[in-house]
């Protein structure tokens, strides 16, 4: 069972390279992604790995607050995603 690892305050020269070559000093990876901006191309400053539950672990716990390009990480296990809330439903409850 693979766990998703959210990796924040990254530096936005960071590549997805760079995050898997990090990761994988403490297991397989089976992704990184550094999460970029739609218009612009740019990092937003974090990204997410995924490994082995158990790699995973030990990785958060080894490189939480360490430095990467200059940046102190914050690594910690990903949440799933809260939904969002569009307009259409700011619309439907409404009192009139």
């Amino acid at each position: 069972m693979s766990k998703k690892i959210y990796v924040g305050n990254l530096s936005f020269s960071t590549s997805d390279e760079d995050l898997r070559k990090l990761f994988e000093q403490h297991g397989t990876v089976s992704s990184a992604n550094v999460i970029t901006d739609r218009e612009t191309g740019r990092s937003r400053g974090f990204g997410f790995v995924e490994m082995e539950d158990d790699e995973a672990s030990a990785a958060i716990s080894a490189l939480n607050g360490t430095e990467l390009d200059g940046r102190s990480l914050r690594i910690d296990e990903a949440r799933a995603r809260s939904p969002r809330g569009g307009s259409r439903g700011a619309y439907n409850n409404r009192r009139y």
